[in-house]
């Protein structure tokens, strides 16, 4: 069976070409595609670090509230509070421990007070802490 391999070697090797082509145009595209999201999200963030702020974003932290109960031995202080818009929470009464026990000396139930919390470790806790007059 004296069969002519040129024909078959000659399709191999364009197949070949239209292999390397597919993939280099494939390359391409994503590479593109890549250099324009880099590209945008370097610009959102250059935007963003260029915004201005307003003035009452100093104080948005912070939260006024009534202390209902203080547990010392837990280092917990229970407050009545309005709403938190850094954890889209609405108003509620909780129990939160605090940063610094020393806090809880300074305070008894029935006094007005505003604070900063944050969410540490999966539950919140107050940071700061001010006496209101």
């Amino acid at each position: 069976m004296n069969v002519d391999a040129r024909p078959m070697i000659g399709k191999h090797v364009k197949g070949k070409k239209m292999n390397r082509s597919s993939i280099l145009i494939a390359v391409s595209i994503f590479g593109a595609a890549w250099a324009f999201q880099a590209g945008a999200a370097d610009s959102h963030m250059h935007h963003a670090s260029n915004a201005a702020k307003p003035a009452a974003a100093a104080n948005i932290d912070w939260t006024e509230g009534e202390v209902r109960s203080i547990d010392k031995a837990a280092g917990k202080l229970t407050l009545k509070h309005g709403a938190m818009p850094k954890f889209d929470m609405p108003p509620m009464t909780m129990a939160y421990p605090v940063k610094d026990k020393a806090m809880l000396d300074l305070l008894k139930p029935g006094d007005r007070v505003k604070f900063e919390a944050d969410g540490v470790g999966g539950e919140f806790i107050v940071l700061r802490l001010e006496k209101l007059k």
